[in-house]
């Protein structure tokens, strides 16, 4: 077993991994940024390690820092949670080069199953179903009119290296195909570096399920039962809870099935989730593996009882899996509501700030995954998760009273919070009925009776470009102001906050 884990990210899922090294015995080692240095993973961890400025690709993304960090903590091993280099395969190949066990998958296994096209192209041959489209990055907007034809539109445009809805456009008819790829391309390379992408058939009203899988590094792989995911804004998870409201033991037994061969053939090993979308006939597709931990696994360990993280460590030090398949049950019904510092009521606008006082649930069935606490200031510079609220109950319905009640008990003053559109979500009669697919949430904060009572968030009349251009630069400027004295490197915007400006650009413009 390991006697020392660098941690490689920052946040709750930081604290999250320090806490399960504490429970093993393995001491932890944190890293930070500049404006990270009073953060609750710094001070959760056993050591902490400065390593660098506040933008994420000169601390938190450096490859070779990382490595060398965990060299001078005389670390035998990273784990990389989720985000930053969770799925680069230069952190398992630097790591092996230098002696140092990657917590994750092999590069190999990485790149072939992380890369949507090339994952698509394995699930073809071992035959996993996947929604109809290419197989292979698309080079030109002209390559991709005579697929979209025949698969018929509407068509999705997709990032080949992307998640999160980057990089992603829907197509309604063929003359959007030209401006559409330009915008995607480019949109892909700004956040990964990568602006291939690919082009899916568009399902209507389609089910975001995923499979969790472990495996070890002895051939044995299990699937941990399914998440429903179904709940997005703009294709970014906001709920998600286990089991789907619509699996039936068949239906979960086969999506399990395709996810393990998938991941067998690309000799996997380690945690991962594959994603499936599922249609109104309950027929299932591949759309993705994630390689690593996701934001949503407590909820998996909430209903079956393992502890995801430790079970990530055993595995990357070579102990084998404590179970098989048979031992899996699925007990009860877990719900994930992620809490951001973020303004539903102004289009979802970030809201970073000291958070003057905080209070937060407990009591039967709750569990917090935190990443903050009183008194310590939400930065501008990375993504505004806050905290991840699970509730357990012994059937959907309890479960979805128990969230209500703790989101009656979370509180937190000086910084704006999305808990309130939590309570919106869990009282509208189609959620609690289960009857949810991917665009319901878009289409939920639409409705005449949000917009009317200003309850979330607000439509916009097109602005000329002029005003556009004030308003961003009005941001901007509050920026500069706010931060003159912490930030003197005069370093590009981070990716929360060209997000948070692209939105609010798009609102402005009426663009989709």
């Amino acid at each position: 077993m390991f006697e020392k884990i660098l941690i490689a990210n920052r946040g709750e899922i930081a604290v999250r991994i320090a806490r399960a090294c504490r429970e093993m015995g393995i001491r932890s080692v944190a890293v930070f940024s500049d404006a990270d240095r009073a953060s609750l993973h710094v001070r959760r961890a056993d050591q902490a390690y400065r390593i660098g400025p506040a933008p994420s690709r000169e601390s938190y993304l450096l490859v070779d820092k990382i490595v060398q960090t965990a060299k001078a903590a005389r670390c035998d091993a990273i784990h990389p949670g989720y985000g930053f280099l969770a799925e680069n395969p230069a952190l398992p190949r630097a790591c092996a080069s230098e002696g140092i066990t990657f917590i994750g998958p092999s590069p190999d296994a990485m790149a072939q199953l992380g890369s949507k096209t090339a994952a698509r192209q394995l699930a073809k041959r071992v035959g996993v179903p996947t929604v109809p489209g290419t197989l292979d990055p698309i080079e030109r907007a002209e390559d991709v009119a005579q697929t979209a034809k025949e698969i018929g539109f509407p068509v999705v445009l997709k990032a080949v290296a992307g998640g999160g809805g980057k990089g992603m456009r829907l197509i309604q008819e063929e003359r959007e195909l030209a401006s559409a790829f330009r915008d995607a391309s480019s949109e892909a390379a700004n956040a990964f570096g990568d602006g291939r992408l690919y082009l899916e058939r568009f399902l209507l009203r389609p089910r975001h399920i995923e499979i969790q899988v472990i495996a070890d590094l002895h051939g044995h792989i299990v699937y941990l039962g399914e998440r429903e995911c179904s709940v997005q804004r703009r294709y970014q998870k906001v709920i998600e809870e286990a089991p789907s409201p619509i699996a039936t033991p068949e239906l979960r037994r086969a999506m399990g099935e395709a996810a393990v061969k998938l991941a067998r053939a690309g000799n996997y090993a380690n945690a991962g989730t594959l994603e499936f979308l599922v249609d109104e006939s309950r027929d299932f597709y591949f759309l993705e593996m994630n390689t690593r931990l996701q934001v949503e696994h407590p909820v998996t360990e909430t209903v079956t009882a393992l502890d995801l993280v430790k079970l990530q460590i055993h595995v990357a030090s070579g102990g084998a899996l404590p179970f098989e398949q048979k031992d899996i049950q699925l007990r009860g019904h877990a719900i994930e509501c992620r809490i951001y510092a973020e303004d539903p009521e102004n289009n979802f606008f970030p809201s970073p700030g000291k958070i003057l006082k905080r209070d937060v649930p407990s009591g039967p069935g709750i569990r917090l995954d935190e990443g903050v606490y009183e008194n310590w200031t939400v930065p501008m510079d990375y993504d505004p998760m806050l905290d991840k609220l699970i509730a357990w109950g012994a059937n959907r319905k309890e479960a979805i009273a128990r969230m209500n009640r703790a989101l009656n008990e979370y509180y937190a003053a000086g910084i704006k919070t999305n808990v309130g559109l939590f309570r919106r979500i869990l009282s509208a009669p189609e959620f609690v009925r289960g009857e949810i697919h991917t665009k319901w949430l878009d289409d939920f904060l639409m409705r005449p009776s949000n917009l009317e009572a200003g309850s979330t968030v607000k439509s916009a009349e097109p602005l000329s470009e002029d005003a556009a251009a004030l308003a961003a630069a009005f941001w901007f400027g509050q920026r500069n102001l706010t931060h003159n004295n912490s930030n003197k490197s005069g370093s590009a915007l981070s990716r929360w906050k060209m997000q948070g400006r692209q939105e609010q650009m798009s609102d402005f413009s009426g663009a989709k």
